[in-house]
């Protein structure tokens, strides 16, 4: 700690722990002692630790659990802004993927769908919806439209793996995708799926993809946690 800085020492603590959970010095599940203990190993104080931990739990990366301590929750998942699939960014990142399979079935495609897909209203597509989940805690909530006859998406497969892969393996080349990113607050069943507080913020991501033949393959329609999830992308300034 710099105490000749003018950055508080709460702050300069909160960024060391926060900078050990990203990477993973400090890993999921470990426990960081209560605040008194902190406090002496440290040579701060109390007031000091209970600032800089409440920081972070106010950003996800930590929770105070009862009869056990101040734990690590895990590292906020950020995924480049580019045409991939959650599955595979998680896995890159070491992050333990995994999935919940909700819904596997057809649906007659409403007006927002049928327009992504490039169908007539009420044609049958495909309809999943699954929850992603890492390090067992849930990050998103994803909703996906595709063409009926596009891949027979299996619900075991769609456990195991990621979308976007299961489309590779079927020999569809993903070629391009129209996005749009916003916010809004999380509804009463999804904050239940999420283990948020009703209300809490979530990301949003509707997305379709297009094959190298231009043909739409796929409506996606996610929810992220903002506390667990954040999207990066580089901006390049024009010449």
């Amino acid at each position: 700690m710099d105490r000749s800085s003018p950055v508080p020492l709460y702050f300069q603590l909160s960024q060391q722990l926060e900078a050990a959970i990203e990477t993973g010095k400090l890993t999921p599940g470990s426990l960081l002692g209560n605040e008194i203990e902190l406090a002496g190993r440290l040579g701060l104080s109390r007031p000091t630790v209970r600032q800089a931990i409440q920081a972070l739990v106010d950003k996800g990366l930590l929770v105070r659990r009862r009869g056990v301590g101040t734990q690590v929750v895990h590292s906020q998942v950020k995924r480049p802004l580019e045409l991939s699939s959650l599955y595979d960014d998680l896995e890159a990142a070491g992050l333990e993927p995994a999935t919940r399979v909700l819904r596997n079935t057809t649906t007659g495609a409403g007006a927002e769908v049928a327009a992504a897909l490039g169908v007539a209203e009420g044609t049958e597509v495909a309809l999943i919806e699954r929850l992603r989940l890492t390090h067992g805690e849930p990050v998103a909530h994803l909703v996906n439209h595709l063409p009926l006859d596009l891949i027979k998406a299996d619900t075991a497969r769609l456990e195991e793996t990621g979308l976007y892969r299961l489309m590779r393996g079927a020999g569809i080349t993903l070629h391009s995708a129209r996005q749009a990113i916003g916010a809004r607050a999380a509804t009463a069943d999804e904050a239940g799926l999420l283990g948020e507080e009703a209300g809490a913020p979530l990301l949003t991501m509707r997305r379709t993809t297009f094959d190298d033949t231009g043909r739409a393959v796929e409506f996606g329609a996610h929810v992220y946690r903002a506390s667990r999830y954040a999207f990066e992308f580089q901006l390049l300034v024009r010449p």
